[in-house]
């Protein structure tokens, strides 16, 4: 047994030397035991801390809007900041991996302020299934999947479909990108949701726009109750 680690270790070593991995904001190889981001960048990473505050900037998007518990974002995300390269791997570079990662890092910070306490099952923002196809993966799931990891909630990718294939957000104004989610999503097992507490978890929250239309669909679950999670938010 211990020859057999003693085997993997050294052939980890080997083709680290050939393959480094890599810090997806600076560059830098990754020491032994750092994953996606290096102890450096994670110092750095520019944390919003809005789980720590009661009524932050996050939650003031939806009051009034569906039966919010709590919500928050990781970190800010910023146009020409290198921890922008987290987000644009995870979701056009193919790297879904960093998404589980993140999620982890995410979950095992909030979880002291107990961020999770009550919450039943995670609902990652689905995607169009035309956009899956093309992409692979749901980098929101992915995400979903770190927070599982890390705090044993269930994830529901079932419940709620995407039956619209939007345009990108990206441009569009306050008003253009509510126009644009517009009824996108579409509730399948009510039935499955009465009382409970759902997480919504997505990769970037900009103006609140999808996440709500998301939410949106499940106001009429008798007895639900709503919280929402993102990797990041616009500053």
């Amino acid at each position: 047994m211990r020859h057999t680690l003693l085997v993997k270790d050294w052939l980890s070593s080997f083709l680290s030397l050939l393959f480094p991995r890599c810090c997806v904001v600076c560059g830098r190889p990754l020491a032994k035991g750092e994953e996606c981001i290096c102890t450096v960048c994670n110092i750095k990473l520019p944390r919003t801390n809005y789980h720590l505050r009661k009524d932050n900037p996050v939650e003031r998007l939806f009051w009034g809007q569906i039966p919010l518990e709590r919500a928050t974002s990781f970190f800010f995300y910023e146009k020409g900041s290198d921890f922008r390269l987290i987000l644009h791997r995870l979701k056009y570079g193919g790297q879904k991996e960093i998404g589980a990662i993140m999620g982890r890092y995410m979950a095992a910070e909030l979880l002291s302020s107990h961020f999770f306490q009550g919450i039943d099952v995670i609902i990652p923002i689905p995607l169009h299934k035309k956009k899956l196809q093309i992409r692979g993966y749901n980098q929101s799931e992915w995400i979903a999947r770190g927070i599982t990891a890390v705090t044993g909630i269930p994830i529901d990718t079932e419940s709620i479909l995407r039956k619209k294939n939007t345009e990108t957000q990206t441009h569009k104004s306050i008003l253009e990108r509510r126009d644009n989610v517009e009824g996108i999503f579409e509730l399948q097992r009510p039935g499955a949701l009465v009382g409970k507490h759902i997480l919504i978890v997505d990769d970037v929250l900009t103006t609140g726009s999808t996440t709500l239309a998301c939410a949106s669909c499940l106001v009429n679950v008798e007895g639900i109750r709503i919280s929402i999670l993102t990797l990041a938010t616009v500053e």
